[in-house]
């Protein structure tokens, strides 16, 4: 061990250890005109494939990618060098801003997106009517229609914490195969992992007796956005969702209470705001109540004089405006045993506020936060092909090279340090499990979570186009989550100015960052 990795992952030049400050802004390798001509031309409404609609299916997750995925395939194909074993690690180069850590999450989608990789007729012919690939080999289209992923992946499991530079995920498998999958596994990891992460936060300063519902649908980016905001919210420890069709497919119960509308429809038609609060509680008994549509204050006297006379029953009311700190310590002296919920672009900052001035606050509807703002900024590099480890040299964007390991060390249940080292230096700590895996042994068991010692985080979960493992409950996932942010000291989880766990190189990937450099630096010379 010899120093942190920073952000930027250091060049190994005279100083060895030295990150780069710069940043340049790269661009594609495929700027053909016929490919630029091309896509500012549209297809005829006759060709394959067209849907004005654009809503995704299942079955169109391989063509969810980048054109450049399609090319660079293509012409390993004409190269011959589609069949080489290529591995490509995913990883981010920094945090967030006020990020001290990173919850890892989507892994059971980018599994199962892989088992079903494959193209069918109608979106080669698509491929092919698009005018792009007019002098791609002959076996690109041959690949494509037989195409099943082939590979291996090793990832950390969901739940699990990672700091920069830290893989999340490694695909070992044939080149262009290893090559297409990058756009659709940074697009599952990037915004689950950012999701997840953001709830963490949440639960963390909310507390682990907080109410925490997920409400973002109407603010994810997208319809399909807003499941996977949902899955990662609650695989992260949020106790439920609004979103209908995310938690019946994922077995939960939505939650919910009512809109504005439903008391400004029913107080219009039907007389006062009570009226439309007996109205909703004759088809939802005791259903929660929003309570700020006109005056919070007067309607939660309301709700209490109702109460006393034992005319209703209530399981909660929410306050959605208004100042929530006093508002909530005053409808609190009216219903003392009603839970209250909050609501209104929520997010850690404000709850660490509310709690600091004394609110009584029971829960949270948590959205505009919470499934939007920065990204991660996942990225996907080639670390070895054919055996041959390589690396990015680019300023500001530079990569390690060779296959990875994190290995974690924690003394008496906290993380004290993380070291980056090479699969080679984990084969004598692997598991009994992860040996029968790694050697095609049937019927394995998943590790075991443990945070003691020192513990090698990526595991072996696909090989060869198999997932090794049923898929996870949410609620062990989430039970990895809390674990996992317990053991992070308090400087890593605070929101302001967070201290991330330092990551240190091992002497072996020193060793072979250097050695790697100057195998490109001899290759050069000689060319």
């Amino acid at each position: 061990m010899s120093t942190s990795i920073a952000a930027q992952p250091p060049l190994m030049s005279s100083d060895p250890v030295k990150a780069s400050r710069s940043s340049v802004q790269s661009l594609s390798p495929i700027v053909a005109q016929q490919t630029v001509s091309s896509t500012t031309e549209p297809l005829s409404s006759s060709k394959p494939l067209i849907d004005g609609q654009l809503m995704y299916a299942a079955q169109d997750s391989s063509l969810l990618t980048d054109l450049y995925q399609l090319t660079m395939a293509a012409c390993y194909v004409g190269e011959g060098l589609d069949q080489r074993r290529a591995s490509f690690e995913l990883f981010t180069r920094r945090l967030p801003d006020n990020f001290g850590y990173l919850v890892a999450m989507g892994l059971e989608q980018a599994l199962t997106y892989l088992e079903h990789f494959s193209f069918d007729a109608a979106q080669i012919e698509a491929l092919q009517a698009s005018g792009i690939f007019t002098h791609a080999p002959d076996r690109f289209w041959s690949l494509l229609a037989e195409a099943r992923f082939e590979g291996d992946v090793w990832a950390v499991p969901e739940g699990t914490i990672v700091f920069a530079n830290e893989p999340l995920l490694r695909v070992e498998a044939p080149l262009w195969q290893a090559q297409i999958v990058e756009t659709y596994l940074l697009n599952t990891l990037n915004y689950q992992t950012l999701i997840a992460t953001r709830a963490a936060r949440l639960r963390d300063v909310a507390g682990a007796q907080a109410t925490l519902f997920e409400f973002g649908t109407r603010r994810a980016f997208s319809p399909q956005a807003s499941l996977w905001a949902a899955r990662a919210a609650l695989a992260a420890g949020l106790d439920a969702t609004s979103n209908v069709l995310a938690a019946l497919k994922l077995g939960r119960k939505p939650v919910g209470t009512m809109a504005h509308s439903l008391v400004m429809a029913l107080s219009a038609t039907e007389g006062t705001e009570a009226q439309a609060f007996t109205a909703f509680h004759r088809y939802f008994p005791g259903a929660p109540l929003l309570i700020d549509t006109y005056d919070t204050i007067a309607a939660a006297k309301h709700l209490a004089d109702k109460l006393q006379q034992h005319k209703t029953e209530l399981a909660g009311v929410r306050i959605d405006s208004g100042d929530l700190a006093v508002l909530s310590q005053q409808v609190r002296q009216l219903l003392p045993d009603v839970p209250i919920f909050a609501s209104g672009d929520l997010d850690e900052y404000k709850i660490t506020q509310l709690k600091a001035t004394g609110a009584c606050i029971d829960g949270y509807g948590l959205g505009t936060q919470l499934v939007t703002g920065a990204p991660v900024n996942g990225v996907y590099k080639l670390v070895e092909i054919d055996g041959i480890p390589v690396m990015k040299e680019a300023t500001g964007k530079v990569s390690y090279p060779g296959r990875k390991q994190i290995f974690r060390c924690y003394e008496e249940g906290q993380v004290v340090s993380d070291c980056l080292g090479l699969m080679a230096e984990s084969e004598q700590s692997a598991s009994s499990s992860q040996r029968a895996a790694v050697s095609g042994q049937e019927s394995v068991e998943r590790p075991p979570d443990t945070f003691t010692g020192e513990q090698a985080l990526m595991q072996l979960v696909m090989k060869q186009g198999q997932q090794l493992y049923a898929p996870e409950t949410l609620e062990t996932i989430a039970q990895r989550t809390a674990h996992s942010v317990a053991t992070l000291p308090a400087t890593a989880r605070q929101i302001h100015d967070p201290l991330s766990i330092s990551v240190e190189p091992s002497t072996a990937l020193l060793n072979l960052i250097a050695k790697t450099q100057q195998r490109r630096q001899n290759s050069q010379v000689m060319f």
